[in-house]
Formats: C-alpha cells, structure tokens, sequence
C-alpha cells in the first residue's frame, strides 16, 4: 500500500506548478481536501481515490493520468504543431504541465476518440500492432463503396510511399496493410477496424481500392467508445487504462 504523501508533493506530482508554488497555493488557503481548506504544505494523505480541490475545481489524484479527449478537425496532434493549434491547447494546464501526450496521432482534419497520458509504457501497449488493440474508424468517401471494396482492403492492400522529391533516394518497398473489419454502412460511409497505426493509413488504405476519404472519424478505441454527450473539443478522465482493454 503505498505511504501517504505531502501535500504539496502530490500537488507537484499532479502538474500544479514548482514544489515552491505548490506550497504556496496550500499556505494561501487556494487547497481543500474533503471540503476542508488545508493551509500546511507537509500535511500528509492518502492518495489512495483522493480527491482535492483548487480554486473550486475538484481534481482527483491519479499516479498515471490518462484522458479521452473529443478531438475536433483542425489541430494537430503535436506539442510543437506546424500549421495548427496543438490538440495540447484544449487541455488545462496541470495536464499539459506534467506531460501528457497522444496516444498515436490522427491528422488534423481527423474527429474523435484521441487518448492521452503521462504513461509511456500504456502508450506502446496500445500503439504496438503486438497488442491488437482495435481503432474504429468512419470514413465518409468520395464515390460509392461496393462489396469488392471491403473485401480488397480485408484481404490487404499495398500502401505506396510517395515519390520522393530527391534524385537517387531509396524508395521503400510498399507498405501491405490490412483491415481486421470493412462494414458498409451505407454508400459511401465505410466504417473500418484496423490494429495498426500507420502514416494515413485509411486514406492511403481506400485509394488502394480506388476511392477517396472525404471526411475521417475515430469513434472507438479498444474497448472505449466516443461518448455522446462529450463535445468537441471536451475531455474526461478514464479512471483505469482496464477501461481501453474491457475489463
């Protein structure tokens, strides 16, 4: 069971600024802890489901943060965004400050589900194609779907590398990915599982069979589905990562 910790350390450790600013946020009377304010920085709890508030925010402690975010189009999934604002920008700042990142990327004019966490061994759990962890994807398409469609890209098709600008460089042999489900929803609406995470893969995955993504959604990841009530733009903690695997 793990020891109870200061109060002003688990403010740190939560992304609440310096050690010195934390402990300054407790001694000004800005903490409460069961809806008693706590004015001393070494006052010890238990982080243990403990839960605390701040400026009348209430935050609860977790050792590893992990959140759904709805991601809306146009931001980039970058803490240094080129074109974009970083989809860091939609989260406060405690996240931002104690290092949260996407868990894989989705292109900037790509919806959705987009998990982020301050974990690095949950994200290469859940990037590893090893791990056969399910993204559902919906992409609306240009010209009408047909069951040939589905069944090439369940079969797998070959991703070709864009041709490069520079004379003499190598050119990678193509890519072959394949979709572990293609559902036509109805004429051009293609909803697609995939367990892998490539470089547009279900842009490059459709023009392989000869159509083309006009609008790209993520409603599902693993065992998490988008919620309906969460907005664009909007986040939510998940309590465990068990959440992402079902259990």
């Amino acid at each position: 069971m793990p020891k109870p910790q200061r109060l002003d350390q688990i403010l740190f450790s939560q992304g609440f600024g310096t050690r010195r600013l934390c402990a300054g946020l407790i001694a000004h009377g800005e903490v409460k802890v069961g809806g008693a304010v706590v004015d001393e920085p070494w006052a010890e709890f238990d982080t243990a489901g403990l839960t605390f508030e701040i400026a009348g925010q209430v935050w609860p402690y977790f050792d590893k943060a992990l959140v759904l975010l709805h991601k809306p189009a146009g931001y980039e999934c970058s803490q240094k965004p080129k074109h974009h604002p970083s989809v860091m920008s939609l989260l406060p700042a405690p996240l931002r400050e104690r290092g949260v990142q996407p868990i894989g990327r989705l292109d900037e004019d790509t919806t959705g589900l987009l998990l982020l966490t301050d974990d690095g061994t949950l994200i290469h759990q859940l990037t590893s194609p090893k791990h056969h962890v399910p993204k559902v994807y919906e992409a609306r398409c240009k010209h009408p779907l047909t069951p040939a469609m589905a069944e090439q890209l369940m079969a797998g098709v070959e991703l070709k590398e864009p041709e490069s600008k520079t004379p003499g460089k190598f050119q990678r042999p193509p890519e072959i990915s394949k979709a572990e489900g293609a559902e036509i929803v109805d004429e051009t609406l293609l909803r697609l599982t995939l367990i892998e995470g490539k470089y547009h893969q279900v842009k490059r995955m459709v023009a392989a069979v000869g159509n083309r993504v006009e609008a790209l959604h993520r409603p599902e990841f693993g065992a998490l589905i988008l919620p309906a009530d969460l907005p664009p733009g909007q986040w939510r903690w998940v309590v465990s990562p068990a959440e992402v695997w079902g259990q």
